[in-house]
Protein backbone atom coordinates (compact mmCIF):
# COMPACT_ATOMS: atom_id res chain seq x y z
CA UNK A 1 0.00 0.00 0.00
CA UNK A 2 1.23 3.52 -0.83
CA UNK A 3 1.91 5.21 2.51
CA UNK A 4 2.80 8.72 1.34
CA UNK A 5 0.51 11.67 1.94
CA UNK A 6 -1.35 12.75 -1.18
CA UNK A 7 -2.95 16.15 -1.18
CA UNK A 8 -5.42 17.96 -3.41
CA UNK A 9 -4.93 21.52 -4.61
CA UNK A 10 -8.35 22.51 -3.36
CA UNK A 11 -8.44 23.88 0.16
CA UNK A 12 -10.41 21.63 2.51
CA UNK A 13 -13.89 22.64 3.58
CA UNK A 14 -14.15 22.41 7.33
CA UNK A 15 -16.82 20.07 8.69
CA UNK A 16 -18.60 21.71 11.62
CA UNK A 17 -18.15 19.70 14.79
CA UNK A 18 -19.09 21.07 18.22
CA UNK A 19 -15.90 22.07 20.05
CA UNK A 20 -15.09 20.36 23.31
CA UNK A 21 -14.60 22.54 26.38
CA UNK A 22 -10.87 22.91 26.81
CA UNK A 23 -8.09 24.85 28.49
CA UNK A 24 -5.58 24.04 25.75
CA UNK A 25 -4.80 27.72 25.18
CA UNK A 26 -3.17 27.96 28.58
CA UNK A 27 0.61 27.88 28.44
CA UNK A 28 1.04 25.87 31.64
CA UNK A 29 1.15 22.21 30.64
CA UNK A 30 0.38 21.14 34.22
CA UNK A 31 -3.12 22.61 34.00
CA UNK A 32 -5.56 19.83 33.08
CA UNK A 33 -7.37 20.01 29.78
CA UNK A 34 -11.05 20.19 30.68
CA UNK A 35 -13.38 17.99 28.60
CA UNK A 36 -17.13 17.62 28.83
CA UNK A 37 -17.97 13.94 28.42
CA UNK A 38 -21.56 14.69 27.40
CA UNK A 39 -20.51 16.26 24.11
CA UNK A 40 -20.31 14.42 20.81
CA UNK A 41 -21.40 10.79 21.11
CA UNK A 42 -21.64 11.25 24.88
CA UNK A 43 -20.24 7.82 25.70
CA UNK A 44 -17.00 5.99 26.28
CA UNK A 45 -15.26 7.29 23.15
CA UNK A 46 -14.63 10.66 24.80
CA UNK A 47 -13.03 8.93 27.78
CA UNK A 48 -10.84 6.54 25.78
CA UNK A 49 -9.50 9.15 23.36
CA UNK A 50 -8.85 11.59 26.21
CA UNK A 51 -6.85 8.98 28.11
CA UNK A 52 -4.84 8.04 25.01
CA UNK A 53 -3.97 11.63 24.16
CA UNK A 54 -3.15 12.44 27.78
CA UNK A 55 -0.63 9.58 27.85
CA UNK A 56 0.87 10.53 24.49
CA UNK A 57 1.10 14.28 25.11
CA UNK A 58 1.95 14.20 28.81
CA UNK A 59 -0.91 16.61 29.47
CA UNK A 60 -3.26 15.98 32.41
CA UNK A 61 -6.96 15.81 31.61
CA UNK A 62 -10.09 16.45 33.66
CA UNK A 63 -13.36 14.93 32.48
CA UNK A 64 -16.83 15.70 33.78
CA UNK A 65 -20.24 14.37 32.74
CA UNK A 66 -18.54 11.08 31.86
CA UNK A 67 -20.86 9.01 29.64
CA UNK A 68 -23.73 11.40 30.31
CA UNK A 69 -25.35 10.39 27.04
CA UNK A 70 -25.86 6.78 28.14
CA UNK A 71 -28.76 5.14 29.97
CA UNK A 72 -26.40 4.43 32.88
CA UNK A 73 -24.00 7.40 33.05
CA UNK A 74 -20.57 7.23 34.62
CA UNK A 75 -17.83 4.62 34.53
CA UNK A 76 -18.92 1.03 34.03
CA UNK A 77 -16.55 -1.88 34.64
CA UNK A 78 -15.18 -1.80 31.09
CA UNK A 79 -14.47 1.94 31.26
CA UNK A 80 -12.89 1.65 34.69
CA UNK A 81 -10.56 -1.02 33.27
CA UNK A 82 -9.57 1.44 30.52
CA UNK A 83 -8.71 4.04 33.18
CA UNK A 84 -6.76 1.62 35.36
CA UNK A 85 -4.92 0.15 32.37
CA UNK A 86 -3.92 3.61 31.15
CA UNK A 87 -2.81 4.59 34.64
CA UNK A 88 -0.63 1.51 34.95
CA UNK A 89 1.02 2.01 31.57
CA UNK A 90 2.15 5.53 32.48
CA UNK A 91 2.11 5.49 36.32
CA UNK A 92 -0.60 8.13 36.33
CA UNK A 93 -2.17 9.82 39.31
CA UNK A 94 -5.94 9.36 39.09
CA UNK A 95 -8.93 10.78 40.94
CA UNK A 96 -12.47 9.51 40.41
CA UNK A 97 -11.59 5.98 39.26
CA UNK A 98 -14.66 4.16 40.58
CA UNK A 99 -17.75 2.45 39.19
CA UNK A 100 -20.43 5.06 38.51
CA UNK A 101 -18.07 8.03 38.72
CA UNK A 102 -18.98 10.88 36.35
CA UNK A 103 -15.80 12.90 36.95
CA UNK A 104 -12.20 11.89 36.44
CA UNK A 105 -8.82 13.56 36.67
CA UNK A 106 -5.86 11.83 35.04
CA UNK A 107 -2.26 13.03 35.43
CA UNK A 108 0.08 10.88 33.35
CA UNK A 109 3.68 9.98 33.99
CA UNK A 110 6.15 8.58 31.46
CA UNK A 111 4.97 5.70 29.26
CA UNK A 112 6.54 2.41 30.29
CA UNK A 113 7.00 -0.82 28.35
CA UNK A 114 6.06 -3.99 30.19
CA UNK A 115 4.19 -7.26 30.49
CA UNK A 116 0.64 -6.14 31.23
CA UNK A 117 -2.46 -8.12 32.10
CA UNK A 118 -5.93 -6.65 32.58
CA UNK A 119 -9.15 -8.49 33.46
CA UNK A 120 -12.40 -6.59 32.91
CA UNK A 121 -14.35 -9.02 35.07
CA UNK A 122 -17.38 -8.95 32.76
CA UNK A 123 -18.20 -9.18 29.05
CA UNK A 124 -16.83 -5.67 28.60
CA UNK A 125 -14.95 -5.22 25.34
CA UNK A 126 -11.30 -6.27 25.27
CA UNK A 127 -10.95 -4.37 21.98
CA UNK A 128 -11.88 -1.04 23.57
CA UNK A 129 -9.36 -1.50 26.38
CA UNK A 130 -6.77 -2.29 23.72
CA UNK A 131 -7.82 0.80 21.79
CA UNK A 132 -7.09 2.94 24.86
CA UNK A 133 -3.54 1.80 25.63
CA UNK A 134 -2.19 0.65 22.25
CA UNK A 135 -1.21 4.16 21.01
CA UNK A 136 0.85 4.73 24.16
CA UNK A 137 2.55 1.33 23.96
CA UNK A 138 3.45 2.08 20.33
CA UNK A 139 5.53 4.93 21.80
CA UNK A 140 6.96 2.99 24.76
CA UNK A 141 10.76 2.70 25.16
CA UNK A 142 10.70 -1.08 24.59
CA UNK A 143 8.61 -4.11 23.69
CA UNK A 144 5.38 -4.86 25.53
CA UNK A 145 3.07 -7.81 25.96
CA UNK A 146 -0.58 -7.10 26.63
CA UNK A 147 -3.17 -9.65 27.71
CA UNK A 148 -6.79 -8.57 28.23
CA UNK A 149 -9.63 -10.76 29.51
CA UNK A 150 -13.31 -10.01 28.89
CA UNK A 151 -15.59 -9.93 25.87
CA UNK A 152 -14.24 -10.48 22.36
CA UNK A 153 -17.58 -10.61 20.47
CA UNK A 154 -20.02 -8.28 22.23
CA UNK A 155 -22.55 -5.62 21.15
CA UNK A 156 -21.53 -1.99 20.60
CA UNK A 157 -17.81 -2.71 20.21
CA UNK A 158 -15.33 -3.96 17.59
CA UNK A 159 -14.98 -7.73 17.63
CA UNK A 160 -11.61 -9.45 17.83
CA UNK A 161 -11.86 -10.42 14.14
CA UNK A 162 -12.18 -6.74 13.22
CA UNK A 163 -9.07 -5.85 15.22
CA UNK A 164 -7.08 -8.69 13.68
CA UNK A 165 -8.12 -8.36 10.04
CA UNK A 166 -9.22 -4.72 9.52
CA UNK A 167 -7.48 -2.46 12.06
CA UNK A 168 -4.03 -3.96 12.70
CA UNK A 169 -3.15 -4.55 9.01
CA UNK A 170 -3.47 -0.79 8.39
CA UNK A 171 -1.14 -0.09 11.33
CA UNK A 172 1.35 -2.60 9.93
CA UNK A 173 1.17 -0.81 6.57
CA UNK A 174 2.18 2.32 8.50
CA UNK A 175 5.20 0.50 9.94
CA UNK A 176 3.89 -0.90 13.23
CA UNK A 177 5.15 -4.27 14.48
CA UNK A 178 2.17 -5.86 16.27
CA UNK A 179 1.30 -9.51 16.76
CA UNK A 180 -2.27 -10.38 17.76
CA UNK A 181 -3.72 -13.62 19.08
CA UNK A 182 -7.30 -14.40 19.97
CA UNK A 183 -6.69 -16.78 22.84
CA UNK A 184 -10.32 -17.49 23.77
CA UNK A 185 -13.68 -16.22 22.54
CA UNK A 186 -15.91 -14.36 24.98
CA UNK A 187 -19.56 -13.54 24.27
CA UNK A 188 -22.10 -11.36 26.04
CA UNK A 189 -23.14 -11.73 28.83
CA UNK A 190 -20.67 -14.30 30.20
CA UNK A 191 -17.45 -12.85 28.78
CA UNK A 192 -14.49 -15.06 29.63
CA UNK A 193 -12.56 -14.32 26.44
CA UNK A 194 -8.93 -13.28 26.15
CA UNK A 195 -6.65 -11.59 23.63
CA UNK A 196 -2.87 -11.29 23.62
CA UNK A 197 -0.99 -8.53 21.80
CA UNK A 198 2.77 -8.18 21.33
CA UNK A 199 3.97 -4.64 20.52
CA UNK A 200 7.43 -3.71 19.24
CA UNK A 201 7.47 0.12 18.98
CA UNK A 202 8.65 1.56 15.68
CA UNK A 203 8.06 4.95 14.04
CA UNK A 204 4.79 5.12 12.11
CA UNK A 205 4.68 6.53 8.60
CA UNK A 206 1.87 8.79 7.33
CA UNK A 207 -0.96 6.93 5.66
CA UNK A 208 -2.80 7.74 2.44
CA UNK A 209 -5.70 5.40 1.83
CA UNK A 210 -8.18 6.61 -0.77
CA UNK A 211 -8.95 3.48 -2.84
CA UNK A 212 -9.95 0.02 -1.66
CA UNK A 213 -9.56 -1.81 -4.98
CA UNK A 214 -11.45 -4.87 -6.11
CA UNK A 215 -12.98 -7.45 -3.79
CA UNK A 216 -10.57 -10.40 -3.72
CA UNK A 217 -12.15 -12.62 -1.06
CA UNK A 218 -15.33 -12.81 1.00
CA UNK A 219 -15.43 -15.22 3.92
CA UNK A 220 -18.48 -15.85 6.12
CA UNK A 221 -17.71 -17.68 9.35
CA UNK A 222 -20.53 -18.73 11.67
CA UNK A 223 -19.36 -19.71 15.14
CA UNK A 224 -21.21 -21.17 18.07
CA UNK A 225 -20.28 -22.06 21.64
CA UNK A 226 -22.37 -24.25 23.96
CA UNK A 227 -25.43 -23.82 21.73
CA UNK A 228 -27.05 -26.12 19.13
CA UNK A 229 -25.05 -26.34 15.89
CA UNK A 230 -28.23 -25.96 13.83
CA UNK A 231 -27.99 -22.23 14.64
CA UNK A 232 -24.91 -21.75 12.46
CA UNK A 233 -26.23 -24.12 9.80
CA UNK A 234 -29.34 -21.98 9.38
CA UNK A 235 -27.26 -18.78 9.32
CA UNK A 236 -25.02 -20.09 6.55
CA UNK A 237 -27.98 -21.46 4.60
CA UNK A 238 -29.52 -17.98 4.69
CA UNK A 239 -26.28 -16.51 3.32
CA UNK A 240 -26.03 -18.85 0.34
CA UNK A 241 -28.65 -17.09 -1.76
CA UNK A 242 -27.76 -13.55 -0.67
CA UNK A 243 -23.97 -13.93 -1.09
CA UNK A 244 -23.40 -16.92 -3.41
CA UNK A 245 -19.74 -15.99 -3.96
CA UNK A 246 -18.86 -16.12 -0.23
CA UNK A 247 -16.72 -18.87 1.27
CA UNK A 248 -18.83 -20.40 4.05
CA UNK A 249 -17.22 -21.70 7.23
CA UNK A 250 -18.75 -23.13 10.39
CA UNK A 251 -16.93 -23.34 13.68
CA UNK A 252 -17.87 -24.98 16.96
CA UNK A 253 -15.84 -23.47 19.79
CA UNK A 254 -14.40 -25.39 22.71
CA UNK A 255 -15.93 -25.78 26.13
CA UNK A 256 -13.68 -23.06 27.57
CA UNK A 257 -15.78 -20.35 25.93
CA UNK A 258 -19.08 -19.12 27.34
CA UNK A 259 -22.32 -19.63 25.39
CA UNK A 260 -22.73 -17.47 22.32
CA UNK A 261 -23.05 -17.16 18.56
CA UNK A 262 -21.52 -14.80 16.01
CA UNK A 263 -21.61 -14.53 12.24
CA UNK A 264 -18.51 -12.77 10.91
CA UNK A 265 -18.21 -11.48 7.33
CA UNK A 266 -14.65 -10.66 6.26
CA UNK A 267 -14.33 -8.84 2.95
CA UNK A 268 -10.78 -8.54 1.66
CA UNK A 269 -10.19 -5.85 -0.96
CA UNK A 270 -6.93 -5.05 -2.72
CA UNK A 271 -6.00 -2.25 -0.31
CA UNK A 272 -8.29 -2.68 2.68
CA UNK A 273 -10.34 -5.17 4.65
CA UNK A 274 -13.79 -4.77 6.14
CA UNK A 275 -15.18 -7.00 8.89
CA UNK A 276 -18.85 -7.05 9.86
CA UNK A 277 -20.13 -9.07 12.80
CA UNK A 278 -23.73 -9.99 13.53
CA UNK A 279 -24.28 -11.45 17.00
CA UNK A 280 -26.85 -14.06 17.86
CA UNK A 281 -29.35 -12.68 20.37
CA UNK A 282 -32.24 -14.34 22.12
CA UNK A 283 -34.84 -12.29 20.21
CA UNK A 284 -33.31 -12.85 16.74
CA UNK A 285 -33.72 -15.87 14.50
CA UNK A 286 -30.72 -17.31 12.67
CA UNK A 287 -32.11 -15.93 9.43
CA UNK A 288 -32.39 -12.44 10.92
CA UNK A 289 -28.79 -12.63 12.18
CA UNK A 290 -27.67 -13.48 8.64
CA UNK A 291 -29.79 -10.73 7.10
CA UNK A 292 -28.27 -8.10 9.40
CA UNK A 293 -24.77 -9.14 8.35
CA UNK A 294 -25.70 -9.07 4.65
CA UNK A 295 -27.36 -5.65 4.92
CA UNK A 296 -24.33 -4.08 6.60
CA UNK A 297 -21.97 -5.62 4.08
CA UNK A 298 -24.01 -4.36 1.12
CA UNK A 299 -24.08 -0.85 2.62
CA UNK A 300 -20.30 -0.97 2.77
CA UNK A 301 -20.10 -2.11 -0.85
CA UNK A 302 -22.38 0.72 -1.95
CA UNK A 303 -20.31 3.69 -0.78
CA UNK A 304 -17.04 2.38 -2.25
CA UNK A 305 -14.76 3.94 0.40
CA UNK A 306 -11.78 1.91 1.65
CA UNK A 307 -12.40 2.81 5.30
CA UNK A 308 -15.69 1.81 6.94
CA UNK A 309 -17.41 3.79 9.66
CA UNK A 310 -16.01 1.69 12.51
CA UNK A 311 -12.41 1.79 11.29
CA UNK A 312 -12.50 5.54 10.59
CA UNK A 313 -12.53 6.75 14.20
CA UNK A 314 -9.86 4.20 15.19
CA UNK A 315 -7.37 5.45 12.59
CA UNK A 316 -7.13 9.01 13.91
CA UNK A 317 -4.75 8.24 16.77
CA UNK A 318 -2.33 6.25 14.55
CA UNK A 319 -2.33 9.22 12.15
CA UNK A 320 -1.59 11.48 15.13
CA UNK A 321 1.37 9.25 16.02
CA UNK A 322 2.62 9.38 12.43
CA UNK A 323 2.39 13.15 12.32
CA UNK A 324 -0.29 13.15 9.64
CA UNK A 325 -2.13 11.28 6.93
CA UNK A 326 -5.47 10.98 5.21
CA UNK A 327 -8.12 8.46 4.21
CA UNK A 328 -11.49 8.25 2.52
CA UNK A 329 -14.47 6.94 4.45
CA UNK A 330 -18.25 6.83 4.32
CA UNK A 331 -20.58 9.37 5.92
CA UNK A 332 -19.01 10.32 9.27
CA UNK A 333 -20.30 8.64 12.42
CA UNK A 334 -20.72 10.45 15.74
CA UNK A 335 -17.73 8.45 17.03
CA UNK A 336 -15.52 9.92 14.30
CA UNK A 337 -16.79 13.43 14.95
CA UNK A 338 -16.23 12.98 18.68
CA UNK A 339 -12.68 11.78 18.20
CA UNK A 340 -11.93 14.81 16.03
CA UNK A 341 -13.36 17.14 18.66
CA UNK A 342 -11.32 15.59 21.48
CA UNK A 343 -8.12 15.74 19.43
CA UNK A 344 -8.72 19.40 18.66
CA UNK A 345 -9.17 20.04 22.37
CA UNK A 346 -5.60 18.86 22.96
CA UNK A 347 -4.38 21.39 20.38
CA UNK A 348 -1.58 21.55 17.78
CA UNK A 349 -3.41 19.43 15.24
CA UNK A 350 -5.28 20.30 12.05
CA UNK A 351 -8.06 17.93 11.01
CA UNK A 352 -10.31 18.41 8.02
CA UNK A 353 -13.43 16.44 7.19
CA UNK A 354 -14.88 17.17 3.76
CA UNK A 355 -16.90 15.47 1.04
CA UNK A 356 -14.72 13.45 -1.31
CA UNK A 357 -14.71 14.96 -4.79
CA UNK A 358 -15.18 11.56 -6.49
CA UNK A 359 -18.46 10.90 -4.69
CA UNK A 360 -19.43 13.82 -2.41
CA UNK A 361 -22.80 12.29 -1.56
CA UNK A 362 -21.47 9.06 -0.05
CA UNK A 363 -17.75 9.48 0.62
CA UNK A 364 -15.77 11.79 2.88
CA UNK A 365 -12.07 12.59 3.09
CA UNK A 366 -10.35 12.88 6.48
CA UNK A 367 -6.95 14.58 6.65
CA UNK A 368 -4.83 15.14 9.75
CA UNK A 369 -1.62 17.11 10.24
CA UNK A 370 0.06 17.43 13.62
CA UNK A 371 2.18 20.47 14.47
CA UNK A 372 5.40 19.01 15.91
CA UNK A 373 6.24 15.40 16.65
CA UNK A 374 6.85 15.58 20.40
CA UNK A 375 3.88 16.23 22.64
CA UNK A 376 1.05 18.69 22.35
Amino acid sequence: MDCTIRRTDQAPKEFRIPAMNTLHSQANASVPIDIDGSQGEGGGQVLRTSLSLSMLSGRPVRLHNVRAGRRKPGLMRQHLTCVLAAARVCSAQVEGAAIGSTTLEFRPGPIEAGDYGFAIGSAGSTALVLQTVLPALLQAPGRSRLRIEGGTHVPMAPCADFIEHAFLPVLRDMGAAIDFRLERHGFYPAGGGAIEVMIDPRPLQPLALDQRGALTELVAEAMVSQLPTRIVERELDALKSALPYAQLKRRELGAGCGPGNALVLRAQFEHACEVRTSLGLIDLSSEEVAQLAVSEFKRHLAHGAPVGEHLADQLLLPLWLAGGGEFVTCRPSTHLETNIAVMRAFGKVEISLEPDLQDPQRRWRVALQRDGLAGC
